[in-house]
């Protein structure tokens, strides 16, 4: 797809980031680099068929050190060190994976085995990276597995570095903070499909890797194409701080519950005099609310787990290193981190907090808010994955909801609606557009983009529109300092010239997580699915009986509603008889409900045109929904 340049604005607000930027001292150079063992070539990792999985050869165009027009210079000198790839040296017994994935992986060595923390994303890319390992250090077994946090960058690949028949066994545990497998399992589950389609925007990865286009994702490059494993947890960590020893290494392990993930925790080995800090203190300003959508996160108990780690173990550590990024060296070098860190959450908590009460709405806040020099002067303090902007609005979400308090926004007209609106208000399309033009020329990128979104919204066929739209939504990308910010961007500039279906992601459950799934979940996500206008005036009640596990079920549908309890009852309208088995097949989209009845996979008892009145209430999400367009 052609791209355009960067034009004079983006080049003359380039000019100024650069001459805002901190000074720079290398010290980061230094450190992404300090203790490098080996690799191979571009981090390239395959599957058993072949298939690319993970590989670096396609930002081979970080290799020039001054970033091009169409970077932020910020940006472009952390995907520059987002490259280091390998395997790393921490401190005596500690090692990790680095550039083999979006996360890092971390392997101590005990005295009798491998203690693995976070086994990457998918199989394929946790193999890899301890195949690297063993070539270069003594081979041991793993005898324990930590998953720090219950997002799928930190368990997916667990089945590429130790099998479940060892863990079944009770020769390997896994160990992981209380809450995990229900964080770990539902928090894509219900709004999955529309979490997967924004996923896109926040990685840009359907986007090209060039200057023009894709070139990191703040945390590190981007997802990998592999195999989701998932094996559960044999020992939870409940306690506010749990001490124990694992293959003779001591860990203290400190729960940060509403952190970063629901579910999360740190890690101090005080005889390694080294802090594990999970992905609460990274090399960037996090996501208070990430782009693709969650619960909100809790800063203020996010600042305050930091400065838990600060006051308990910063003075006894020689090294503080995370699952993302590089670590940092020296005792006093990690208490002024983790100051900074701890403070950089708490200020924009409290800063927006403060401005809230005083009447602002979020827009308002995230427009004028700054972070003071003391923070905007640090790299890690930067917005390379969250923005002060988006964690402003966040903070005010998780107090005052969606509603800024201006009755005038309490029932607006929807996009479609109110484009048509807009565009009758503004003299018609053609004026507008004139005008659009205009002040695309002056540089005026953001107005453009939105005025642009009226109109599309108001007509999507027209092609000028579109245009004008997308090459104001180009250039804000190429000026954005954070690579979530540039991704969605760059898509949606790419999506308005070439339409959603452009390059359409497949989306698949992997089958561990799904057989994780208890069926009260799956219950949960069948009644998101019900239609409601389908539904009305309907009332069934069914008996679903999971047969190979003895479990029961009453459903029952009315008043548009679906609700669920445990057990059986008499006088149902229909009984439902199916496996466990079949369950999987339809939450991995094997099959579905219809089919599976069609091919009596599942046995029906009772009125069958109830049930199939059910199921005709059933919606079939489409993954690849509009986003910028009707």
């Amino acid at each position: 797809m052609m791209t355009n340049p960067a034009l004079p604005a983006t080049r003359a607000a380039q000019s100024a980031a650069r001459n805002n930027l901190p000074p720079e001292d290398g010290q980061d150079e230094l450190d992404v680099r300090r203790g490098f063992i080996a690799t191979f070539p571009d981090a390239e990792i395959r599957d058993s068929n072949g298939e690319l999985v993970w590989g670096l050869s396609d930002y081979a165009f970080l290799g020039v050190e001054e970033a091009p027009d169409s970077v932020h210079p910020s940006l472009w000198r952390h995907a520059r060190l987002n490259m280091a790839h390998g395997l790393f040296k921490v401190t005596e017994r500690i090692y990790q994976i680095r550039g083999f994935d979006l996360s890092n992986m971390t392997i101590i060595e005990g005295d009798t085995g491998l203690i693995i923390i976070d086994p990457l994303t998918c199989s394929e890319t946790a193999a890899a990276g301890l195949k690297l390992y063993l070539k270069h250090r003594p081979r041991k077994p793993v005898e324990a597995v930590i998953y720090s946090h219950s997002h799928i960058d930190h368990f997916g690949g667990v089945k590429g570095v130790i099998d479940e028949s060892d863990v079944e066994s009770g020769k390997v545990c896994v160990i992981a903070p209380a809450g995990f497998m229900e964080h770990a399992i539902s928090e894509n589950v219900l709004a999955g499909p529309a979490m997967t389609r924004r996923l896109q925007f926040q990685f840009g990865n359907t986007l090209d890797r060039n200057a023009c286009c894709q070139i990191d994702s703040g945390l590190g490059k981007n997802v990998p194409r592999g195999t989701v494993t998932l094996i559960a947890p044999t020992r939870l960590i409940e306690d506010e701080v749990e001490r124990h020893t694992i293959s003779g290494v001591e860990i203290v392990f400190q729960l940060t519950p509403e952190s970063e993930a629901p579910a999360e925790m740190h890690f101090f080995f005080p005889k390694l005099r080294a802090l594990n800090l999970a992905e609460n203190a990274t090399r960037t300003l996090h996501n208070l609310c990430p782009l693709r959508g969650s619960q909100v996160r809790n800063a203020k108990l996010w600042s305050h787990y930091l400065n838990v780690a600060l006051e308990r173990y910063a003075r006894e550590a020689d090294v503080a290193f995370a699952q993302h990024h590089w670590p940092t060296w020296g005792t006093e070098r990690i208490s002024g981190y983790l100051r900074q860190q701890r403070d950089l959450y708490k200020y924009i908590h409290d800063q927006t907090v403060r401005l809230m009460n005083h009447g602002c709405t979020a827009i308002e806040i995230a427009e004028t808010l700054r972070l003071p020099e003391s923070l905007d002067k640090q790299w890690h303090a930067r917005g390379y994955y969250g923005t002060l902007s988006h964690n402003v609005k966040a903070v005010y979400q998780h107090y005052l909801s969606w509603y800024d308090g201006n009755p005038s926004n309490l029932h607006a007209l929807p996009p479609e609606a109110a484009g048509r609106k807009y565009v009758e208000y503004m003299g018609g399309a053609e004026e507008l557009l004139e005008r659009a033009q205009a002040d695309f020329a002056k540089g005026e990128y953001r107005w453009v983009a939105q005025v642009m979104n009226h109109l599309v919204f108001s007509d999507p066929s027209n092609s000028e529109a579109r245009e004008l739209g997308a090459a104001a939504l180009e250039q804000m990308g190429y000026q954005a300092e954070s690579a979530t910010w540039r991704n969605a961007f760059l898509l949606g500039a790419r999506e308005l010239r070439i339409g959603a279906r452009g390059r359409e992601v497949k989306v698949s459950r992997g089958a561990d997580v799904v057989r994780a799934m208890t069926e009260e979940m799956f219950f949960d996500y069948l009644a998101v699915r019900i239609n409601g206008e389908k539904a009305d005036g309907l009332f069934v009640r069914l008996n679903w009986n999971i047969e190979d596990t003895a479990r029961r079920y009453v459903l029952n549908l009315e008043n548009c509603a679906l609700t669920v309890r445990s057990g059986s009852e008499e006088g149902t309208h229909v009984t439902i008889h199916m496996t466990r088995a079949v369950l999987e097949e339809i939450l991995t989209r094997k099959t579905d409900l219809a089919t599976a009845v069609a091919e009596r996979k599942i046995r029906i008892e009772g009125d069958e045109k109830k049930f199939q009145a059910f199921l005709g209430t059933l919606d079939a999400f489409r993954p690849m929904f509009n986003v910028i367009e009707p």
